[in-house]
């Protein structure tokens, strides 16, 4: 069995997220946190440390959309299913972060090209692949190999609303991209809405989860790795209380021949 490691690492300061969305790591080293340490120890002193040496430690300033995550129905719209309250990342039932990984590569397609379900239906054609209820759609875009600079917001293919709701209609709960969204890049929604003034462009992929609910997971990476299909993907997000998503691990195993 091989494990695949499908997560980014959360980084400080980089041009992942827009500017007031970007993750900070605030590192304090054992010589930092020396004189902090002893005062959990009674009357020790910094002779009384290995060497002067506490413990490390990290403080991290970052959203729960920051890194590789999953976003909860919550984040789309304050209903799902057309009227339910939806559920926030700590709700969502467990069984729907793992199951059979299915990858869409999609790299051909050019930054800012809208998905709609005949791409997929054209695409699982020519794999020759049924959708099976719980499957995991896992997009390649592309636009990781970007990560680290500016132009990643803007890279990679996105999904429409009625692309979303094809999949999730077929039975699967759980998709994921290695863009920056699960739509298109945000200023390349809002260019066409500048031309059209149509408010239904407006974060149309998202916003299939008040109809549905669904979750999908961003910022993923190394999704080449993985075989078209046979694998089988786990990703489970950190339990936040009431949040709109949760940070993942996301990784995949594959059996080895």
């Amino acid at each position: 069995m091989k494990i695949i490691d499908l997560s980014i690492a959360v980084e400080s300061g980089l041009p992942s997220d827009p500017p007031d969305y970007r993750p900070y790591i605030d590192y304090q080293n054992h010589k930092d946190t020396a004189k902090d340490m002893l005062e959990y120890f009674g009357d020790a002193t910094l002779d009384d440390l290995p060497e002067g040496n506490g413990w490390a430690v990290e403080f991290l300033k970052i959203s729960t959309h920051g890194g590789t995550h999953i976003d909860a129905p919550y984040h789309y719209y304050p209903t799902m299913n057309g009227g339910e309250k939806a559920w926030t990342i700590d709700e969502i039932p467990l069984d729907w972060f793992h199951g059979h990984a299915v990858v869409v590569d999609f790299r051909e397609k050019p930054d800012g090209y809208k998905v709609e379900p005949e791409d997929f239906q054209e695409y699982f054609t020519k794999i020759n692949y049924t959708l099976k209820a719980g499957d995991i759609i896992l997009v390649n875009t592309g636009a990781s190999k970007k990560w680290g600079r500016a132009e990643y917001l803007s890279s990679g293919c996105g999904m429409s609303k009625a692309a979303t709701l094809w999949l999730v209609n077929q039975g699967v709960r759980v998709v994921g991209t290695d863009a920056w969204s699960w739509d298109r890049p945000l200023p390349i929604e809002a260019i066409d809405f500048n031309k059209t003034h149509d408010k239904e462009l407006i974060w149309e992929g998202h916003r299939a989860g008040a109809v549905k609910a669904y979750c999908h997971i961003e910022k993923l990476t190394n999704l080449e790795a993985l075989p078209i299909t046979g694998s089988h993907f786990f990703c489970f997000p950190v339990k936040i209380k009431a949040a709109s998503a949760g940070w993942i691990r996301a990784v995949a195993f594959v059996e080895e021949d």
